[in-house]
């Protein structure tokens, strides 16, 4: 490996130690190469997420993504990535077989929240949603978690569902502040709230109606998700246990404390991520 890529990798591990997010825990018990792969895929992410979040103008961040497409496809062309934090992705995708449709998905999804603020979209728009940006991360993850299975995809397009099922139910509140309602349209309208505005959606008494649905809609995805696993071997899906372990965990907890207003931020401690990492037969 080159010094190029030797500091792209240094810059995702540094983007992935300061994000505290919830993946973090599962990753640090990957093997070296392995660990430093997730690294690479969750910096990409992080990146293009942030792209579409900036308080930018739209041309700016369709410049921005296209650069990212630009650069996805100089790695597989056998070219040099323009972006430094591209080239921590050589690696991996080389040694991982990583899909560059994949790649490509992650940024139409983020694509997507960079276009316009969504709000209130139709299931199947909610589905497409999701499988880009959730079920595509794991794809790529699922390769690099262990040994491919005839279930690894399987487990990566319900287990993202669910997991990004659980981050709307979470971020409600959030994404309201950005101008953004996750919430599908069909629910809306089926518990007879006609608006689409966030503000007005997230103060409507059948709130916790819709959102006890897409709860239901969220465990389902787990169930099929699990099912899958139990096909593959148990220790190629330990990190795919351990990150749905936090999210059910997370689900519940948002389950329990429901939907009304105020809504307390569900938070998981770092005892509890561990206990969940002993569950999953990581230590």
């Amino acid at each position: 490996m080159n010094s190029a890529q030797d500091q792209a990798l240094e810059e995702a591990t540094r983007r992935v130690t300061q994000s505290k997010t919830s993946f973090f825990a599962a990753m640090r018990l990957l093997p070296p190469a392995r660990r430093r792969a997730m690294y690479a895929v969750y910096a990409f992410c992080r990146d293009v997420d942030d792209i579409a979040d900036e308080p930018a103008p739209l041309e700016t961040k369709r410049r921005e993504l296209d650069l990212w497409r630009r650069d996805i496809g100089q790695i597989y062309s056998g070219g040099l990535p323009f972006k430094p934090l591209a080239r921590a992705l050589i690696g991996p995708v080389r040694e991982f077989r990583l899909q560059q449709r994949d790649f490509n998905a992650v940024i139409d999804g983020m694509q997507m929240d960079a276009e316009r603020d969504i709000r209130a979209p139709g299931l199947e728009e909610l589905d497409l949603y999701c499988a880009r940006v959730a079920s595509a991360v794991g794809k790529l993850s699922v390769r690099i978690f262990g040994p491919l299975e005839p279930q690894s995809d399987e487990v990566a397009e319900h287990l993202g569902r669910a997991l990004q099922l659980t981050n709307i139910l979470r971020d409600i509140d959030e994404d309201a502040e950005r101008g953004r309602l996750y919430l599908p349209r069909e629910l809306l309208w089926k518990h007879h709230i006609t608006s689409e505005d966030p503000a007005e959606v997230l103060a409507h008494r059948a709130l916790p109606d819709v959102c006890t649905e897409v709860a239901q809609m969220a465990r389902a995805q787990y169930a099929a998700a699990y099912q899958a696993i139990r096909a593959c071997r148990r220790r190629t899906m330990r990190p795919a246990l351990m990150m749905g372990g936090v999210y059910r965990v997370i689900l519940d907890r948002l389950v329990r404390r429901g939907w009304a207003a105020p809504r307390d931020p569900v938070k998981l401690s770092k005892a509890l991520k561990l206990w969940i990492a002993l569950r999953s037969g990581f230590l």
